[in-house]
């Protein structure tokens, strides 16, 4: 379909399909296997331009918004959507400071950011605290012009592998979900350390990983915005991230459907091809149909974002769910069409199956996004009675 989308998009989807088919998928069968990071494919997309397009022209970006990162991730997660989220986690970890820093916080970290130099990371789960944001335990002490933070987050994406981590802890743990505070941090600080790196079902080329906080000394400087603006930070941040989780989804299911498409053409039973068989056919049209509204949902959601709506909770939430869900049900059609070869190794349809389940869960879970439309569609109501 055509979405009506500028000289400059366009020019991002093309180059990032190139990227994706010439620099990728060669390696992504390799990389998954032996999840390793690919930090040659993120050379590849810094010295491409593409970590600056979500970045505003004033601190070395393209001036790009949300959908032109959109049109990226989804492209890249065509091939390998574990290597697209190694790209897009460092917009996540972006984000915050291009919402909420100061000029002096984003004329230090957005340049790096945005040449690719330098990747980032959120850090926001913790053991305790996955959905239930406002139930995080890591600490940030005031003392004189530091903060001393004492506390663990864990599956972090791009963790260890990130050099900029923006990351929420508790100033005031009496105040609930207002005591959060954010604060921008630097791999190398002292007592900010690596733990375990997680062994995936999915998405295995990317680094899920343990921040630890032991005393860590952060500068009063990289507080984000005031104390107690934590939680605030991060909804917003989400707001503008989740478009994003769903072109991830859009991309695999994508992806899942061309190779879903090429093997029924190929694959020979009863004297002729399976997709000349109405049952097939039916598949490949309910999942082209799914994926195309996703599609058209997302860049939507993208759109508003980027048009400078501020109330985009429920929409974004929307964009996450249907598109997750679609990825995962396209998927499992796509492994059910290829039957038992599907299940193989060997072959790479089962990899996207993997990898779409994460886009269910992570920057909230499925379950999450569907109280926030609802509790949105109350607001709504109260708001017009």
């Amino acid at each position: 379909m055509d979405y009506g989308l500028s000289e400059q998009q366009i020019m991002i989807r093309d180059l990032c399909r190139q990227i994706g088919d010439e620099k990728i998928r060669p390696v992504a069968a390799e990389l998954d296997k032996t999840e390793k990071f690919p930090s040659e494919i993120m050379k590849v997309l810094a010295q491409s331009d593409l970590f600056a397009i979500f970045v505003p022209a004033d601190f070395g970006g393209t001036g790009g918004g949300v959908l032109d990162l959109c049109i990226a991730t989804e492209e890249l997660s065509r091939v390998c959507a574990g290597i697209a989220v190694c790209y897009a986690a460092s917009a996540l970890g972006t984000f915050p400071i291009i919402l909420f820093g100061n000029n002096e916080q984003k004329k230090k970290y957005l340049p790096d950011l945005a040449s690719g130099k330098k990747l980032a990371a959120f850090g926001l789960t913790e053991p305790a605290a996955g959905s239930d944001a406002s139930a995080i335990q890591t600490t940030a002490k005031k003392e004189g012009n530091y903060y001393i933070l004492n506390g663990t987050k864990h599956f972090i994406t791009n963790g260890g592998d990130a050099d900029t981590y923006t990351i929420i802890a508790m100033t005031d743990k009496t105040r609930g979900a207002r005591g959060a505070s954010a604060f921008i941090l630097e791999k190398g600080m002292k007592g900010f350390s690596f733990g375990k790196k997680e062994d995936k079902l999915g998405i295995r080329v990317s680094s899920t990983s343990e921040l630890i906080f032991q005393d860590c000394k952060v500068p009063a400087e990289n507080l984000l915005a005031k104390e107690g603006m934590g939680f605030i930070i991060t909804m917003k941040t989400f707001d503008m991230s989740r478009p994003g989780v769903a072109a991830q989804a859009v991309g695999i299911a994508q992806g899942a459907l061309d190779l879903a498409v090429q093997y029924a053409k190929e694959r020979e039973q009863f004297g002729k091809t399976i997709s000349t068989f109405q049952g097939i056919q039916w598949m490949l049209a309910d999942m082209a149909t799914q994926v195309e509204a996703a599609r058209a949902l997302v860049y939507s959601v993208a759109r508003m974002i980027d048009k400078g709506e501020t109330k985009v909770g429920k929409e974004s939430a929307m964009a996450k769910l249907f598109a997750s869900d679609t990825a995962m049900k396209v998927t499992t059609d796509a492994v059910q069409i290829f039957g038992g070869y599907g299940y193989m190794r060997d072959y790479p349809i089962e990899k996207f199956m993997r990898d779409a389940k994460i886009t269910q869960i992570y920057e909230g879970t499925n379950q999450i996004q569907r109280n926030i439309i609802a509790l949105g569609l109350i607001k709504e109501k109260l708001a017009k009675d």
